[in-house]
């Protein structure tokens, strides 16, 4: 459950709709680690899937 609420967070700061009681809370957890590992992969799964597409397209 851990890994999901971490996996939540990221994504909604990635989108810009945390809200501030959710980014208190994820301040306050503890170990920024978890956060950065999962929106590093999140960010390098978006750019591989956009450069996928990209390459799609045009061939």
């Amino acid at each position: 459950m851990k890994l999901l609420s971490i996996f939540q967070s990221v994504l909604a700061a990635l989108f810009g709709v945390q809200s501030h009681g959710k980014y208190e809370f994820d301040f306050n957890s503890g170990s920024f680690l978890p956060y950065a590992v999962v929106g590093i992969a999140l960010v390098t799964g978006f750019v591989v899937a956009l450069v996928v597409l990209v390459n799609y397209i045009l061939n």
